[in-house]
């Protein structure tokens, strides 16, 4: 049944999300460029290719452990790029923010903005702010926008999956989804989880050097490694098997997800990719990946296969299978 109003659920990363954007945008926008539904457009401009993307950040609380929306917006936005294979250069930033909000909160997270663009090697270079209502959002929502260059022989994209490629993440899933949970609900942990928001241009450069064949890049943030995962397959037309025993968990996520009845599957990362790789790449891929202070527990933790076009299949640790469907609604809202 379609729905007739907006819903949260929407705006979850999962099934009703993507629906949203196919029925209302694509089909309304249609370019080819658009129809691809990368984490970015690659466009050839003059001879050079340039990667574009855009997003918006609606996080509450604005500040958790490991960040803030700030740095959030900067990272989330220098990693789509990085998705595309491009090395970013340049961010717009939008402010959205509410009557009565505090000048030193907007300091602070300006400075993060500062500090993050500069980790990151990219410059803001244009911005616009907006003061509504008091009311009218919750604080502050902040918009990046970027673009960064693409180097030759680079051509990543969902639809590149082949059958016998490997299945590689970064690192430990889930850190940014339960950080906020956690801050958010007031759970207090000995061994408190951090956001795992950081910048992974200099990794998806390293990897591209020692695995040039890379098929496609995927940060996991809404909707988790379910998510993307799911949507390369339904890109590609391929099928995929992850091993549980092979997925980085941190403890502690593990213990909150179990606690509140979660799977780190569809937690949101900030600070993670997922690389889509050629078998005989593969070790290279991840060598390269682990060079990176940000990737010290990379894994590969499956393969793309030929059987189930467009299904995601766990072997789980007791030896049996289960799918890993698309998100279906929205477990964590706010949460990026």
């Amino acid at each position: 049944m379609k729905e007739e109003r907006i819903i949260l659920a929407h705006g979850g990363g999962g099934r009703l999300a993507r629906e949203l954007v196919e029925s209302v945008f694509v089909s309304r926008f249609d370019n080819p460029l658009l129809n691809r539904l990368n984490d970015g457009a690659v466009l050839d401009i003059f001879g050079q290719r340039l990667a574009m993307s855009t997003d918006s950040y609606v996080v509450s609380p604005l500040f958790f452990p490991g960040g803030n929306i700030g740095d959030l917006a900067v990272n989330g936005t220098v990693n789509d790029l990085a998705m595309c294979g491009a090395r970013p250069l340049y961010l717009s930033t939008g402010f959205i923010i509410e009557e009565g909000f505090g000048l030193a909160e907007l300091e602070r997270i300006a400075d993060s903005m500062r500090a993050a663009a500069a980790r990151a090697e990219v410059e803001i270079v244009t911005g616009d702010t907006k003061v509504v209502n008091r009311g009218a959002c919750d604080g502050l929502y902040i918009n990046t926008a970027g673009v960064g260059l693409v180097p030759a022989g680079v051509d990543l994209g969902g639809e590149k999956a082949r059958p016998g490629d490997a299945v590689i993440i970064s690192g430990h899933l889930g850190d940014h989804g339960a950080a906020i949970l956690c801050q958010r609900e007031g759970l207090n942990l000995s061994a408190p989880i951090r956001s795992d928001s950081a910048p992974l241009g200099h990794m998806v450069h390293a990897l591209l050097q020692k695995a040039p064949q890379t098929r496609a890049l995927r940060d996991p943030t809404r909707g988790g490694l379910a998510a993307i995962l799911n949507e390369i397959a339904a890109q590609s037309r391929v099928g995929m098997v992850i091993e549980e025993k092979a997925l980085p968990i941190l403890p502690e996520v593990r213990a909150v997800c179990e606690l509140l009845g979660l799977d780190p599957l569809y937690l949101a990362n900030e600070g993670k990719m997922t690389a889509i790789v050629p078998p005989e790449q593969a070790g290279a891929a991840l060598s390269a990946i682990r060079e990176s202070p940000h990737g010290a527990h990379a894994a590969i933790i499956g393969q793309v296969t030929a059987r189930r076009p467009g299904r995601v299949v766990m072997r789980t640790g007791l030896g049996t299978e289960r799918v890993v469907d698309m998100p279906a609604g929205e477990l964590l809202p706010r949460i990026c």
